[in-house]
């Protein structure tokens, strides 16, 4: 079980060499992140847009991009719409945003003639090694679906286990958080968290166990578990996947983390027909690396 990205990339590394293309690749942590990538026998890179800046900031950089196909669009939304087609077809194995707006890169992703959209809910999984942990953490959905319903959570649960497994974590504990961890009808996520829970039970949803509803020092502390007296519940403080009522907490929680906390943390879009990278453009190079070896290694398992 993986529980670093250093351990990621140790399992990346004895993959085949996966393919990838860059949306609008005229960035520097991303060319910085692609370079390591290649170097590191993660990826080899297609990097389409203007190739006049990708040379320019590659050369203000110091970062060799010889050995790259480099793929001439100038105008960023035809290169966006060259690029995942390039996917779509079967040229590469994975996906990444470069430097345009989510709108106009979600736009291609979910393009119907050429796009990556499958009949799965797409949602967005953040990875997270934080330290102090002794395990990897998964967050969803910070950044994709506003308000899920019953159903969509279901669905992120299942698209949010399926890349825990990919990294090793074979029966995921997942938390569907609140802000208390007893069920009141009064606070609609409580009451999704106890559905979702009993479809477990019911093997609707299948290979981990879901426990909620849990506030997160439940879901996150061994310690605050047995300080409260909630030591007979599935989880204990040692969950694995945690699940957001709504975008406004997971967004928050993101947050907090990337800016407070000791951290290292990779991005994947889930539910599409190949990873679908999606950073923001504050991101620096490490999170893109983080992002380009866990789609990698989703990708692996794909094939």
């Amino acid at each position: 079980m993986s529980k670093s990205f250093d351990d990621l990339l140790a399992t990346v590394t004895s993959c085949s060499l996966k393919k990838l293309v860059v949306a609008n690749a005229a960035d520097d942590a991303v060319l910085e992140a692609v370079r390591a990538a290649k170097d590191r026998n993660i990826a080899d890179s297609i990097l389409c847009g203007d190739e006049d800046k990708i040379k320019a900031i590659a050369a203000e950089y110091k970062i060799s991009v010889d050995d790259f196909e480099i793929v001439d669009v100038k105008d960023p939304i035809e290169a966006t719409m060259t690029a995942v087609k390039m996917v779509h077809d079967g040229k590469a194995d994975m996906y990444m945003k470069g430097l345009v707006d989510t709108k106009t890169f979600l736009k291609s992703v979910l393009d119907k003639e050429v796009g990556l959209r499958t009949d799965k809910t797409l949602s967005h999984v953040c990875v997270f090694e934080i330290k102090g942990c002794d395990r990897l953490l998964f967050l969803s959905d910070v950044a994709f679906i506003p308000y899920p319903d019953l159903e969509t959570k279901a669905q992120i649960i299942k698209n949010t286990v399926e890349i825990a497994h990919a990294c090793g974590v074979e029966n995921p504990k997942v938390a569907p958080l609140a802000a208390v961890e007893v069920v009141n009808p009064k606070m609609p996520a409580t009451v999704d968290a106890e559905a979702l829970t009993k479809m477990n039970e019911e093997g609707k949803i299948t290979g981990c166990i879901v426990d909620g509803p849990l506030s997160f020092d439940l879901a996150y502390d061994p310690v605050a578990a047995r300080h409260k007296g909630t030591e007979d519940r599935k989880i204990v403080g040692d969950a694995d996947v945690l699940l957001f009522p709504d975008i406004h907490s997971g967004n928050i929680t993101y947050k907090t983390l990337v800016h407070c906390a000791d951290i290292k943390n990779g991005n994947v879009l889930t539910g599409t027909k190949k990873p679908v990278i999606l950073t923001s453009r504050s991101d620096e190079f490490e999170t893109k690396l983080n992002s380009i070896t866990l789609a990698a290694i989703i990708a692996e398992k794909m094939n």
